[in-house]
């Protein structure tokens, strides 16, 4: 194999589109002595909370914190259901198990995201919430999942790690509900350097109390009001952030004009392409696509020297972290298909025509 391989995901090259900024605003940072909850975050804060048309942005140290501060604000915890898509990644999960709540599974939709037809059969006295995961970069059907959460009075938290910028309706991700919970995990849409999140709400009472919670439960210096966390979006990730998110929509563009690429050209008697909801868009974080001979593709692909990743091949049910919640192999059938079958190929800022026409190529000449 002569050829370089071409990786499923790869950061450098935004990077180096954008170096002299990147640079220059490690540097000010550095040179500024101030290092954390200083004026880059509530910068970040400001500019990101105006991109996605929300009124509060507070910065955090991770996606995870975002969502299990989430829940503990919302004071949803032990005896308490919370309904999640079953397919979604073990984080989302974790960010209600961490507070003590049961979640109770619901089925993806063809478009990877939750069901929401099949929401309301899962409802009891116990549900408070729902978290609302947008898979793979794809809104959620949002009316529906927005009209059940208002008609049932329950809380409504989204899980926007992989759709910074997606829209349904052409309303951003994020906004629809009480707390949307942000990842700018390295190889995210809107990726930092280095592990940060957030949290974006439009109610004022949520966003003082995160702020006070992220700083060990303190608004005042060693006047600590609650018993909270350690979880600060530094300044040094906060710069950097603000420079990538100035170009956030090229880069969703970008990836969007790959997906149209693949979709357009790879051999859909193959394999099972991704479709996009009506009225809804995806930033194309993954590019999944389904066959039943995922083993032997998987095995083709790595000797043709193209990169991949399944995400993600155990459902949350089927793990041994929730072996407790007594699931069985077959109770979400769908899932367990996904799980099965998915594959997400390569797509990356910075992809070359040259290395999309061999991933293509590779792809349609697999048998």
């Amino acid at each position: 194999m002569n050829e370089d391989k071409i990786m499923q995901n790869r950061m450098d090259r935004e990077f180096f589109r954008h170096q002299s900024e990147y640079e220059e605003s490690a540097l000010r940072v550095l040179r500024s002595g101030w290092y954390i909850l200083g004026k880059e975050v509530q910068c970040f804060e400001r500019e990101f909370a105006d991109y996605t048309g929300g009124k509060y942005c507070v910065g955090l140290a991770s996606g995870l914190d975002a969502l299990w501060i989430a829940f503990r604000l919302l004071k949803i915890g032990k005896g308490d259901e919370v309904i999640v898509q079953s397919n979604t990644y073990i984080a989302s999960v974790m960010g209600i198990t961490i507070n003590g709540a049961t979640p109770v599974f619901v089925e993806p939709d063809a478009f990877y995201n939750m069901d929401a037809e099949k929401i309301e059969q899962c409802i009891t006295d116990k549900t408070k919430a729902i978290l609302v995961t947008h898979l793979y970069g794809q809104a959620s059907n949002m009316k529906m999942i927005c009209d059940i959460a208002q008609k049932h009075n329950l809380r409504l938290v989204e899980d926007c790690a992989q759709a910074h910028g997606a829209c349904y309706n052409h309303q951003q991700v994020g906004t629809f509900g009480d707390i949307g919970c942000f990842s700018f995990y390295p190889s995210k849409n809107l990726g930092a350097f280095g592990d940060a999140g957030a949290i974006i709400t439009n109610r004022a009472d949520i966003d003082e109390q995160v702020r006070v919670f992220r700083n060990y439960g303190s608004e005042k210096r060693y006047h600590n009001r609650v018993v909270g966390a350690n979880s600060r979006l530094d300044e040094m990730q906060a710069a950097l952030l603000r420079v990538k998110l100035k170009y956030l929509d090229e880069i969703n563009e970008e990836r969007t004009k790959i997906a149209e690429t693949y979709l357009e050209c790879l051999d859909r008697t193959k394999y099972q392409l991704p479709d996009v909801r009506e009225n809804a868009t995806s930033v194309w974080h993954q590019f999944v696509i389904r066959t039943e001979k995922r083993d032997e593709l998987i095995s083709y692909l790595n000797e043709n020297g193209i990169g991949n990743i399944v995400h993600y091949p155990i459902p949350p049910h089927l793990s041994e972290a929730y072996a407790y919640l007594n699931h069985s192999k077959g109770d979400f059938p769908v899932s367990e298909k996904y799980a099965n079958e998915v594959i997400s190929i390569p797509i990356y800022n910075g992809m070359t025509q040259e290395e999309q026409n061999r991933v293509i190529d590779v792809l349609n000449q697999f048998d």
